[in-house]
């Protein structure tokens, strides 16, 4: 990254605006819904057979609305069972946010909520140091990747943008310029595939189509824009600090068609999942 551009991350105001943003302009939360409520009960049926109380880790949970849809499911196919839930987010914000739903919810004595506001890293670490030799019955990472190393007998569930989306195309082409590679490893469920087939590990894999309107990013000064361009990017302040070529070629490559579409003028930026659901290791 050029020395005046930063990681949108280290600013978690900005990022979380940026992230709302994106998800008001995309169809990713309504694309996963239906995969949790008519794909995910059978997935979550074959876990913890036997069990009374099922062991599940939730990486990267943000503010739970995910989290607890998935609850609602696997409290149906477990009606008996009770629940210990690691939430895994390094963001105050939005483990608040988390905490606040789970008071609003009713029905959630079943589960122990274990908050631990650190990254992946940071938990893999603390884990280690611990020695901790709880077996997990099931891991889901959606959005983001943290390989965990010898994930024992439970299904890992992983959800990331598919290799074929723009995001895709985006970062193939900008992942050293853009990427700031120790907190964003531009991971796609294609470069997952790769891997698993390289170990020869079993897995399922669905795709779900999503997009993102992203019209505003190409008028100058619009601040929803200019937002917006900021999380595609993952550059803080990106229209600003940005050099004037690469931000040019930046934008060209959003709008191009290996990226995006455009309907009744509008720009249309292929935002397609991927979900992976890894067997347990044998």
């Amino acid at each position: 990254m050029s020395y005046a551009m930063r990681s949108l991350v280290e600013d978690d105001n900005r990022y979380l605006k940026s992230f709302q943003l994106f998800l008001e302009c995309s169809s990713e939360h309504p694309c996963m819904q239906d995969f949790i409520h008519v794909i995910l009960p059978d997935i979550l049926a074959s876990i913890g057979e036997g069990k009374a109380n099922l062991h599940v880790m939730g990486v990267g949970s943000g503010s739970g609305e995910v989290d607890l849809e998935m609850f609602s499911e696997l409290r149906l196919k477990h009606l008996a069972v009770t629940v210990d839930n690691q939430v895994v987010e390094p963001s105050a914000q939005q483990l608040h946010l988390y905490k606040v739903l789970v008071s609003q919810k009713p029905n959630l004595d079943y589960i122990k909520f274990t908050w631990n506001k650190m990254t992946a890293t940071e938990f893999e670490k603390d884990w280690r140091e611990k020695n901790y030799t709880k077996k997990m019955d099931f891991i889901h990472m959606i959005q983001m990747l943290y390989y965990v190393k010898d994930p024992c007998k439970g299904k890992l569930l992983i959800i990331l943008v598919s290799g074929e989306s723009g995001w895709g195309k985006h970062w193939k082409t900008f992942k050293t310029q853009l990427c700031n590679t120790e907190s964003s490893h531009s991971v796609t469920t294609g470069d997952i595939k790769t891997y698993l087939d390289s170990k020869t590990v079993s897995y399922q894999s669905y795709e779900l189509p999503s997009q993102i309107d992203i019209t505003e990013c190409f008028t100058e000064g619009d601040q929803r824009g200019e937002l917006l361009l900021d999380f595609l990017t993952e550059v803080l302040n990106f229209s600003s600090t940005a050099p004037a070529e690469l931000k040019a070629r930046a934008l060209e490559l959003l709008r191009h068609p290996d990226c995006s579409k455009e309907v009744e003028g509008r720009v249309i930026f292929n935002n397609t999942l991927g979900v992976l659901v890894v067997d347990p290791l044998q």
